[in-house]
């Protein structure tokens, strides 16, 4: 089974997992481009994982539910809510994956993203 921390330092790992643990976060957003560059085929609908922490501790089992690709300019509030992170608006969620997403690549409002949400099916 695949396993992974959320973003790119610990301190995102445990503040993420800690928002997934409680049931704020039930969703994420990655790039589609990343899938094609890596060889990886995109999640799908029934897929499970294991969230690590900063430490690869193992936090929580989780399975996929819904995966939508669609340009970045059209994802909405609820989606940004289901996110779970900052103020949980809109606006937030854009400012903070614009921001992460352009550390990795030419980043434009149209490039297309995977929008997982998922359920936690077992604790750690």
């Amino acid at each position: 089974m695949d396993s992974f921390a959320f973003g790119n330092t610990p301190e995102m790992a445990d503040q993420l997992g800690q928002l997934v643990l409680q049931g704020i976060k039930t969703a994420t957003t990655s790039l589609k481009a990343q899938y094609e560059k890596d060889g990886e085929p995109l999640p799908k609908v029934g897929d499970q994982s294991i969230i690590l922490d900063s430490k690869n501790r193992q936090l929580c089992q989780i399975e996929i539910t819904d995966v939508t690709v669609m340009p970045f300019s059209q994802v909405d509030e609820d989606f940004a809510i289901a996110e779970g992170e900052g103020d949980l608006s809109l606006s937030y969620w854009r400012e903070a994956h614009i921001n992460f997403f352009s550390q990795y690549c030419d980043f434009h409002e149209e490039m297309e993203v995977v929008l997982e949400k998922f359920k936690v099916i077992k604790k750690f």
